[in-house]
């Protein structure tokens, strides 16, 4: 498969990385271990490995880059880079956390020693250089950041309940941490130790506790706290505007997160597809976006549309075997771009709506949601006849002729002023149960885009997945479904703007 290709700042920080994950590489991607033993098993070399003190399966770290409520315009890009090398230093620790499996059978602390008290002590200084950016700009940090220093280990039998090591309330603000479910669980056991699970190719993950056959599922209703998959209902503003903009014919990939980490050469740490704007990596300012080409047939759309790809873990060496965030981070396989992608934007059940600025950045869903909960979790998995059944943390096994389908409805309501917040999330939310902003929020056109898939059902034999296809992600989120997201910037000039608002709020369908 083709690339975008562009010329990449490698920093030495960068090359360490690489280093560390190629102490793990081997398959075309790193060595994973599967740690993980079913509670029903009673296989003895299952046991053992269930009952290993040292038998860690991933690494989870606070969030702190969702803690931040208030930084000053100022500091924002500095934060940005610190909070990348955050998300840096948790994978470099996660690679040697799959490279010393051995050492961590003979030394039950040898995990707490050598990879988390190390993490914590890199944490705790990126921390304080945070504070460092924001106090230089006037602003303030709450006295308990610190305390997200410290990340854990996770076994078979935490990862469910997907806390990521919050500090207790009292220490914080009062902001909903989320207890989510983590995705189910995270594999089945083997045996010679554990040294199975790796679908044939070194991957962490996915797992067959992972999948579901779609036809078992029952249907089940769209969630009414407004990111569900109905359209708007059936009164207020009822029109909608699509967009045409391909399936990134044009081969445009990147690693970068320009919303997330801006100026951070991958800063994803996996595979993003890009359909849209074709000038969007991580050193883009809203000018260059303005003036870059776009890939949808009206070419007053420059917004950019991209999430991340999905692979089917067949073996095939694909062009970013060797690179960072591709092979050397755990995202192995043959790259799926979906055979349709749509894209369309719909009204609010209770009334108009209101143009959304120029640059406005929306992220829906969570890439950390495995290791740090729930609260910001969006995933929506199905297949193409199947879509009255929605799957949030597994992914679904399609019967002959059906398609898998991910569907993205982002938030709905924004504050009215800004087009981005320290934390990109609070200066947009989702509507209420009743369909209406809250807390002075005023309802925008909801982006709702549709992907749809031609990947080969994989095979679940002898409690093993065969050549499974996955979401790309951070390594230490083990592929699960449930860390599935999606990332918009709206640079649709002002008169398009205004249409797509006219023809949703008369009842119209527009493209």
């Amino acid at each position: 498969m083709g690339r975008n290709t562009r010329k990449r700042r490698t920093p030495l920080a960068t090359k360490a990385i690489a280093a560390s994950a190629a102490l793990a590489l081997g398959g075309g991607g790193l060595v994973w271990a599967n740690f993980y033993a079913s509670a029903h098993e009673s296989n003895k070399a299952e046991n053992r490995v269930k009952t290993t003190g040292a038998q860690i399966a991933t690494i989870s770290c606070p969030d702190v880059g969702e803690k931040l409520r208030k930084v000053p315009r100022r500091a924002r890009n500095g934060v940005a880079r610190e909070l990348a090398n955050l998300d840096k230093q948790i994978t470099e620790a996660y690679a040697r956390l799959a490279s010393t499996r051995q050492a961590q059978e003979g030394d039950p602390a040898f995990v707490q020693n050598a990879i988390l008290n190390p993490l914590k002590s890199k944490r705790v200084a990126t921390i304080d250089r945070i504070g460092i950016n924001v106090r230089r700009a006037g602003g303030t940090t709450p006295r308990w950041l610190g305390k997200l220093a410290e990340c854990k280990g996770m076994g078979g039998d935490e990862v469910n309940n997907g806390d990521g090591g919050t500090p207790p309330a009292s220490q914080e603000p009062s902001v909903d941490p989320g207890q989510g479910d983590g995705g189910g669980d995270a594999g089945n056991g083997g045996d010679g130790g554990g040294q199975v699970g790796d679908n044939g190719n070194g991957a962490a993950g996915p797992f067959a506790d992972d999948f579901v056959d779609i036809t078992t599922v029952e249907p089940n209703t769209p969630p009414s706290n407004g990111n569900g998959f109905a359209a708007n209902g059936d009164s207020g503003s009822q029109g909608s505007f699509t967009t045409v903009c391909g399936v990134n014919e044009n081969n445009k990939f990147n690693t970068d997160n320009l919303i997330v980490a801006p100026g951070v050469d991958n800063g994803a740490h996996h595979l993003h597809d890009y359909v849209g704007n074709q000038g969007n990596d991580a050193f883009a300012s809203d000018e260059d976006l303005a003036n870059a080409d776009t890939s949808c047939q009206n070419q007053a759309d420059k917004s950019t549309y991209y999430w991340p790809v999905i692979r089917v873990q067949d073996g095939t060496q694909e062009f970013d075997a060797n690179e960072l965030g591709g092979g050397l981070e755990g995202n192995v396989g043959r790259v799926v771009k979906a055979s349709q992608a749509e894209i369309r934007f719909v009204g609010n059940k209770q009334g108009d709506v209101v143009a959304m600025p120029k640059f406005l950045r929306i992220i829906t869903g969570a890439a950390n949601a495995f290791t740090n909960g729930d609260a910001n979790a969006n995933a929506a998995w199905s297949c193409t006849g199947f879509e009255d059944r929605q799957l949030r943390d597994k992914y679904p096994i399609c019967p002959q002729g059906s398609q898998v389908v991910r569907t993205a409805n982002f938030q709905s309501c924004w504050d009215g002023q800004n087009i981005d917040s320290a934390n990109h999330r609070d200066h947009v939310a989702f509507v209420q149960e009743d369909g209406t902003c809250a807390n002075g929020f005023v309802a925008i056109p909801q982006l709702q885009i549709r992907l749809v898939y031609d990947v080969p059902a994989p095979v679940i034999e002898n409690g093993q997945i065969q050549a499974p296809f996955a979401v790309d992600g951070f390594p230490e989120q083990l592929h699960k479904p449930i860390t599935d997201h999606n990332d918009f910037i709206n640079v649709m000039d002002d008169e398009l703007m205004n249409q797509v608002v006219e023809c949703i709020n008369t009842g119209q369908d527009c493209q």
